[in-house]
């Protein structure tokens, strides 16, 4: 091995430890975060808002009180004052009535003319998640559809109020002498409730699907507008498999989520849930650009449960809520095994926070298969995925050209200029632990190596010019040493003789006679070394001419 061969290997052998370890890091292997901090970020992006929507025509009749029926009413009042039943005052004797005609208002009331119309819409909010990039996204079916008793009774909550209110005032102030107290009205609003919501009719019913999608940097504002969905399947309520499939067209590179299985996740392990509780979608207290930021609750995996129609679903005591139905139902590693459809509901109306139930993947990808739909991850969500990992690791200089990345892809990501943004405010700020690529360690131990070799080879020169100069340089007058054949005992007549002189071509030739001979020629001593520097002139021929070239004495 030469000099500089060994000064390379030393070259190498320091660079080369010097590079990071971050190519055993694999690049889906979790960042240490916390997980659920780690998850939303993931999945956010792909949870999104859905509406159902119902409008039409609102009819009810007139209402007037049945003499006949009424009358035997009064009656039996009478009777029951006399037997001691109710007491004998006013007030009391309204409320009786009162609560004998809610009981069975057909008896008491009758239809009549005219027939009172409001247009009106009702509906409902739940959550969705998109399954493809070009626009697939699942949901519950109870967030598509209701049946007819729940619609009517939606449509009677939205558009008889007022017609319950004028109503009970009218049969109130018959009441001759009595003031109404808040329990009489109460009492006679519910006459009307129970009546005109049985003699309602819809008309013109109309129904239409859409995702609220949200806005590049998250959320919505006052100018967005709802996108229209198709309705592509739907299954059966719960306890049914309460499964739908929206379609949302014109899309592509939307952000996705990646389905699991039944068996990644088992009793005891921790679930989350993502969606949007109506408690924040339906309050008037926060502002509507944050309405749309997915909320991640998670709690453990209590049980597995089966319907009396054999459909399975997941207890879990991850709070859920209003809104959240439909919404994805995700494992520690990120992926969906299931889907929030329930929860168990008190007398008041109000969720209960500790049983919530959970439609497994098994039966999402049942549905899917159904209708030829395959799952798919765009770019888009491996990008920004790979770019979260970055971002979470401090790895900010690497993280930002993939979040533009997805920007270019999806110009509508809710949260990727959120993420940019924050990622050049940690470059600037020095934040950055990016490690070096193994190339970029290469190259820069090979370009220390090629500077270090340069050097030698530099040195090597000089040293060679330096005493290259030193021997062209002719010494002082006066201080010309002797020739060689000068040193010699020569006859007298030879002493004034001057050295050959030997005038090399380019090819190092004798100008034809052939090389310099190695050996002293008859009447010529040898000159050695010598006879390289006759090139550069340091010998001339003698004044008188005498020159002869030496004979090429090749061996024969």
């Amino acid at each position: 091995m030469t000099k500089i061969a060994a000064v390379a290997a030393a070259v190498v052998a320091v660079a080369l430890p010097a590079v990071p370890a971050a190519a055993d890091t694999a690049p889906d292997e979790r960042p240490d975060v916390p997980v659920g901090t780690w998850l939303a970020a993931r999945t956010q992006a792909a949870v999104q808002l859905t509406s159902f929507t119902y409008t039409g025509t609102v009819a009810v009749p007139t209402s007037t009180i049945n003499e006949t029926a009424f009358n035997g009413l009064t009656q039996q009042a009478v009777e029951a004052v006399q037997a001691g039943k109710i007491s004998s005052d006013e007030r009391s004797i309204a409320k009786w009535l009162f609560q004998r005609i809610a009981a069975d208002v057909d008896t008491y009331l009758t239809e009549t003319t005219p027939e009172r119309t409001v247009e009106a819409e009702v509906g409902g909010l739940c959550t969705g998640w998109w399954v493809t990039p070009d626009g697939y996204m699942v949901t519950g079916a109870h967030c598509v559809q209701v049946g007819e008793t729940e619609l009517s009774r939606l449509f009677a909550q939205q558009a008889l109020a007022k017609f319950n209110e004028q109503d009970a005032k009218e049969i109130i102030s018959g009441l001759q002498g009595i003031e109404a107290d808040e329990e009489i009205l109460k009492l006679a609003q519910q006459i009307y409730v129970t009546f005109n919501t049985g003699h309602m009719k819809i008309r013109n019913l109309q129904q239409s699907l859409s995702v609220l999608q949200s806005l590049p940097g998250g959320g919505v504002d006052k100018t967005a507008k709802a996108t229209p969905a198709e309705l592509v399947s739907v299954g059966e309520s719960y306890p049914g498999k309460d499964f739908a499939l929206l379609k949302v067209n014109g899309q592509q590179n939307l952000p996705t989520v990646p389905l699991g299985d039944d068996a990644d996740v088992r009793t005891g392990d921790t679930l989350y849930i993502s969606g949007f509780p109506g408690l924040v979608t339906n309050t008037p207290f926060f502002s509507l650009e944050s309405k749309l930021e997915p909320a991640l609750t998670e709690g453990p995996y209590n049980a597995k449960r089966t319907t009396q129609t054999g459909v399975p679903y997941i207890q879990t005591q991850a709070p859920s809520y209003h809104g959240n139905s439909g919404g994805p139902v995700f494992s520690k590693d990120g992926k969906v095994i299931g889907m929030l459809i329930a929860g168990t509901v008190s007398e008041g109306g109000e969720a209960s926070e500790s049983e919530s139930f959970v439609l497994p993947v098994s039966i999402v990808k049942e549905k899917l298969g159904e209708k030829n739909v395959k799952p798919a991850q765009a770019i888009t969500t491996t990008r920004y995925n790979e770019a979260l990992n970055d971002y979470f690791r401090n790895y900010f200089e690497d993280a930002l050209p993939k979040f533009r990345e997805v920007q270019a892809l999806f110009p509508n990501h809710p949260y990727v200029a959120k993420y940019i943004s924050e990622t050049q405010a940690a470059i600037s700020a020095g934040k950055d632990e990016s490690p070096r690529p193994v190339l970029m360690w290469v190259l820069i131990g090979a370009g220390a190596l090629v500077v270090l070799v340069l050097a030698v080879v530099l040195v090597k020169l000089l040293g060679r010019r330096r005493r290259r100069s030193a021997a062209a340089t002719p010494p002082p007058y006066g201080s010309i040493p002797q020739p060689p054949w000068q040193q010699h005992q020569l006859p007298a007549s030879q002493a004034h003789v001057s050295p050959p002189v030997q005038p090399y071509g380019h090819n190092g030739s004798n100008y034809g006679y052939g090389p310099q001979p190695q050996h002293g020629q008859a009447g010529q001593p040898y000159l050695g070394d010598q006879t390289r520097d006759v090139r550069y002139g340091q010998f001339t021929p003698p004044p008188d001419g005498r020159f002869s070239p030496p004979q090429d004495r090749r061996p024969s």
